[in-house]
């Protein structure tokens, strides 16, 4: 097979002058291998991901990111900072300069790399920020002084897929780590070391297996909440009373459901894939521990500057014909509650962009539009702004952390509030997952339907927003109806 990658010889040893980090790439038909083919063949490897848009708009459904084979974990536990080196087999520890987005900007910092796009996602870290790191943004806040789980990890891997689903082309990049001292003869054995190892890898890809089917047979399972049902609307009722009181204007509270699993976890993924297709599917294999998720919601995404923000906030159920959707549509834009809580969220979401981004940028390009999904329709809005000078996609995470459709308004008071009426620390959920490029750009969702795995259990959070008028009986239904496509994907997926 003639192999032809983005540098000759000449240009990668030019470039190893420059740079300490060089990506080898080379483009594939879509054709070729599938997002789900690619990642069964390569599901078994330990710290591996993949991101999918099932469906959205275009800009937000375009691209498939798959990665594998670790080069650099960075992980968080409370104060302590843990990065592991996998080509070095070394592990370093040390306490945080700050918070960890600070950590994990400098030790990127240290990264030249040579990119030969500039595409949205080209490389970079990927992983997730749990919820509870908002104590280091945020001092008012107590500190979990029993933290046994970690609080953030992003992985960068050295192969990297990406399925670009509107040109129908599939990018492979292969990252190179040049040693810090070479010699020329030694970058020529590298480079074509480098190539045959991409050769094999597309050999082994092109290797034609016969996918498993999915199984439709369900297995029930039985879940434990750390809420009984009396507690729930208990913890609602003491909501509203501070809500009354003036504290808050809205509340959000959650309760974790626990579900033993220990089937195949990517099967998860795939009866998600069909039953709650989302513009935001993510598949992370961290060794001992899987989040998989199809979130509705984006957190924040920095593309070339320019910061997003997408509010999603009132809800109605898809109707069997056009002329019911058109009907749940006009009820939804005419209802007085959920108007009220998309606009105090737009807010919300105004303001935290407004910290970092230069004065008078931002703006409204769509404000409370109905959007389709596969079984809800949703009124969605964008906020958008320009970063301001001396700010990056690291600072602007940290002022938009977490969402405020997760914690209610004023945000830091509900948090607190939250802190006091939830049974535990929400850890992962509620925090949000995705990637650091290395060209500067970001993009995140926000840790909702989703099941975190761990040590053969299946984990999932789900909240209602608590207003003034909340029944809490049917507060504490939602939560339920939020877990259910991700129960029902367990159960299918033990059923296998």
């Amino acid at each position: 097979m003639n192999l032809k990658v983005n540098l000759n010889l000449e240009k990668f040893l030019d470039y190893s002058n420059k740079f300490n980090i060089i990506g080898l790439s080379l483009e594939l038909g879509e054709d070729f291998i599938t997002p789900i083919q690619l990642y069964l063949k390569i599901r078994n490897k330990d710290y591996s991901f993949l991101l999918e848009s099932v469906e959205g708009e275009e800009k937000i459904s375009r691209f498939s990111f798959v990665g594998f084979l670790p080069l650099y974990l960075f992980q968080s536990q409370g104060e302590n900072i843990k990065i592991r080196d996998f080509l070095k087999k070394k592990t370093t520890i040390f306490k945080t300069s700050a918070d960890p987005l600070q950590d994990l900007k400098d030790f990127m910092s240290k990264f030249r790399v040579f990119l030969d796009r500039k595409a949205r996602f080209e490389g970079g870290f990927v992983g997730y920020l749990g919820y509870d790191n908002i104590r280091f943004f945020e001092p008012v806040l107590n500190t979990d002084s029993k933290i046994s789980y970690a609080q953030s990890m992003f992985i960068f891997c050295k192969y990297l897929f990406i399925f670009d689903h509107k040109e129908k082309r599939l990018h492979l990049t292969s990252f190179v780590v040049l040693p810090s001292k070479i010699k020329k003869d030694g970058l020529k054995k590298i480079y074509k070391k480098e190539k045959e190892k991409i050769l094999n890898l597309i050999k082994f890809l092109s290797q034609k297996e016969s996918i498993p089917p999915v199984s439709f047979k369900r297995k029930r399972l039985n879940y434990r909440s750390n809420f009984s049902k009396k507690e729930f609307i208990q913890a609602v009722k003491k909501a509203k009373q501070y809500i009354r009181r003036g504290d808050v204007i809205q509340v959000v509270l959650s309760q974790k459901l626990t579900v033993k699993f220990s089937k195949e976890a990517f099967n998860i993924y795939r009866q998600l894939r069909i039953l709650n297709p989302s513009p935001y599917m993510y598949y992370l294999n961290f060794k001992d521990l899987k989040i998989i998720g199809s979130s509705p919601e984006m957190l924040l995404r920095c593309e070339n500057k320019v910061l997003i923000n997408r509010p999603i906030a009132g809800t109605r159920p898809r109707g069997k014909t056009e002329k019911e959707d058109l009907k749940l549509e006009k009820e939804l834009l005419a209802d007085p509650k959920e108007k009220a809580e998309h606009i105090m969220l737009v807010d919300l979401g105004r303001n935290d962009l407004g910290r970092v981004s230069k004065k008078g940028t931002v703006h409204l390009p769509v404000f409370m539009k109905v959007e389709r999904f596969s079984h809800v329709m949703h009124l969605v809005s964008e906020v958008r702004a320009i970063l301001d000078k001396g700010k990056d996609s690291f600072s602007a995470l940290r002022a938009c952390f977490p969402a405020g459709t997760l914690t209610g308004a004023p945000k830091i008071r509900a948090m607190q509030i939250i802190d006091e009426l939830e049974k535990e620390p929400r850890k992962i959920y509620g925090g949000c997952v995705g990637y650091f490029s290395f060209t500067g750009n970001l993009d995140t969702a926000i840790i909702i339907r989703t099941i975190i795995l761990k040590d053969n259990k299946g984990y999932i959070q789900a909240g209602a927003g608590i207003v003034l008028d909340s029944d809490p009986q049917r507060e504490y239904l939602e939560t339920l109806n939020k877990a259910k496509a991700q129960l029902l994907a367990l159960e299918l997926a033990s059923g296998n």
